[in-house]
């Protein structure tokens, strides 16, 4: 295995866990009794398997989100709060002699109004078992296109507040140790095993189905009460730590000239892990809206309409033979 991409390899001395991202911890009464909520939007017990009806093994953690891993006698993995995240940006940690940030640094930017911070609003664009073996299952936030760069007015993809932080960040932020492990993720469960392939299909083909839902849905906030306006992020010591909030600070509605302009510019180019550069930003193409089905009446016509029609053309053809 080699090491992450960190941005200076030589200078990153010591690997931590600190970083800033989203919260998508909720409490559950199926999880661990000290999770907290952050997000109230998804219920992300909708996509996972605690009756073990599809998998039939995950490593020492369990379940990592839906309120986490209850322990004895309703669980018998390790007890764990949520910890449900989104990272945007690894520290690492908050020792700059090791490669890190300090912490106090971290804090007076987020607080400054350098990072424009917009109201989050994600939608959940697909489960996916990643590379590793066993895999671990992964719920994404991806844009499912790229932004119109030419229509300015045109609505913004699902998930671009996640770019646009990340890439603020990334472009503020130069500390050895920095980097982002497979943006835009959460991990729900590792070392996922299941029972045989249709029971692996049949797993996915019900998040798919909870994803659709979601989808009709649109995109939500992530506030932890029906009242509250303030979906912003996090920064944490570790992953089950989240320590300060920033709200947002660049507020709607993003349609006007001014704002489209600095959100476009930040949308323009992604990092490249393999050359620690950025490059022009590749989006999957718009799906174009399937053409609209036919009604019955439209495919077959209406009966009498035809054969008024006819007539018409029937009396239309004798009128230009007696001309």
């Amino acid at each position: 295995e080699i090491m992450p991409p960190v941005l200076k390899p030589e200078m990153s001395k010591v690997d931590g866990l600190a970083f800033i991202g989203l919260s998508l911890a909720r409490k559950s009464d199926r999880g661990h009794n000290q999770s907290v909520t952050h997000q109230i939007a998804f219920d992300l017990n909708d996509i996972l398997d605690r009756g073990y009806e599809y998998l039939s093994a995950t490593n020492d953690d369990g379940w990592l989100v839906g309120g986490g891993e209850p322990g004895p006698p309703k669980s018998y993995k390790l007890a764990a709060k949520d910890s449900a995240h989104v990272e945007l940006m690894r520290i690492g940690t908050y020792n700059p002699e090791w490669g890190g940030i300090s912490e106090t640094e971290i804090i007076e930017v987020m607080k400054s109004g350098k990072i424009l911070i917009p109201q989050v609003e994600v939608l959940p664009t697909d489960v996916i078992a990643n590379k590793d073996s066993p895999p671990e299952l992964e719920i994404r936030f991806d844009m499912p296109h790229g932004p119109d760069f030419v229509d300015t007015t045109a609505p913004l993809p699902a998930n671009w507040q996640l770019r646009f932080i990340h890439n603020q960040l990334f472009k503020h932020f130069y500390n050895p140790s920095r980097f982002c492990p497979g943006p835009f993720h959460s991990t729900i469960v590792r070392k996922a095993e299941f029972r045989s392939k249709k029971h692996k299909d049949a797993y996915f083909a019900m998040c798919d189905a909870v994803l659709k839902k979601w989808k009709i849905a649109g995109p939500r906030p992530l506030n932890a009460t029906p009242v509250d306006n303030k979906s912003g992020i996090w920064l944490f010591a570790d992953r089950t730590k989240p320590t300060h909030f920033f709200p947002p600070n660049f507020l709607p509605p993003y349609d006007t000239e001014e704002k489209r302009k600095i959100i476009l510019s930040y949308l323009t180019e992604e990092w490249d892990e393999e050359t620690l550069s950025w490059k022009k930003a590749k989006y999957p193409e718009k799906k174009k809206a399937p053409p609209a089905e036919k009604s019955f009446m439209e495919w077959c016509g209406n009966p009498i309409e035809t054969l008024l029609g006819a007539g018409r053309a029937d009396d239309k053809s004798a009128d230009l033979e007696t001309k």
